[in-house]
């Protein structure tokens, strides 16, 4: 969670930096709004809503291209409240820190028999280190940007460091540096090259490394709160029904815990799998 709330800490500290990068353009007004759009069993933790002259900028920050509920539903319920709330132009965006090869990252929309909803997807290992470099606000997540040489790279970011003259504004820069280089960088390196005192005496550096602790733990307490009730509700539904189809059990482990805690309850009047069948259908309704 630290590397999210580094990236929310960012848009957050200077949100026409972000709007230029993303958007190319140069608003009359940027306006952060502090909306919470608590999503269960996850909260919306690194999510950042700009608004911009006549539209929303939304912004998605993400470690790993998974999560339950999927980013795809994820982002198309976000859609819906916001829409419904400020009925203005949205724009989404979901921006993935640390390379992967799974093709989660490559999905831009949500689709059902009736629904399509599109979304723009960032991968910053495929971006252009000059774009962000030029901006040193943004220099944290060029450590991230493609490079063929990326101990040069991330020297050359430690070079632009040096040239911000305001201290305060060097050190907390320098210490978003060394959170996000941690996805890419040995930290042998990124010591060298950004002194830890100095880290470690930022306030933004504590305070993002507290949060991520704090959501580090209610993530693992939610986790650990799905798997148990998971085991649960297999074992009740194998008794009632008989074997699990890797579909079902798939749709199963989707469940938010509300829905998992209505399950619990309707299975006692299942007698078939087909039961089971009805029941996910009408969820998905």
């Amino acid at each position: 969670m630290a590397y999210d709330n580094t990236c929310k800490y960012l848009a957050e500290r200077d949100p026409l930096s972000f709007v230029r990068w993303l958007l190319n353009i140069e608003p009359t007004t940027i306006e952060l709004l502090k909306t919470e759009l608590s999503m269960e069993p996850i909260e919306a933790d690194a999510l950042i809503l700009l608004q911009i002259d006549q539209r929303i900028l939304h912004l998605e920050f993400q470690t790993v291209p998974y999560s339950t509920p999927p980013i795809p539903t994820r982002m198309l319920e976000y859609k819906a409240r916001l829409v419904r709330q400020y009925n203005c132009s949205i724009e989404q965006v979901v921006i993935f820190l640390k390379a992967t090869e799974s093709q989660l990252v490559s999905q831009t929309q949500y689709e059902d028999e009736y629904t399509r909803h599109r979304y723009r997807v960032i991968r910053l290992w495929e971006q252009d280190p000059a774009l962000l470099i030029a901006n040193p606000n943004l220099l944290p997540l060029a450590t991230l940007a493609t490079s063929n040489d990326p101990n040069s790279l991330l020297g050359q970011i430690a070079e632009e460091v040096a040239k911000i003259e305001e201290s305060k504004s060097r050190n907390e820069i320098s210490a978003c540096i060394s959170i996000l280089a941690g996805l890419r960088f040995d930290k042998t390196l990124v010591n060298q090259l950004f002194r830890e005192d100095i880290m470690r005496e930022s306030v933004i550096y504590q305070d993002i490394l507290q949060k991520g602790l704090q959501q580090g733990l209610q993530q693992g307490r939610i986790e650990g709160m799905i798997t148990a009730d998971l085991a649960m509700i297999r074992r009740q539904l194998t008794r009632r029904v008989g074997f699990l189809s890797p579909q079902f059990d798939r749709r199963i482990q989707q469940l938010s815990i509300s829905e998992l805690e209505e399950l619990g309850e309707a299975l006692l009047d299942f007698s078939t799998e087909d039961d089971l069948a009805l029941w996910l259908s009408a969820r998905q309704m």
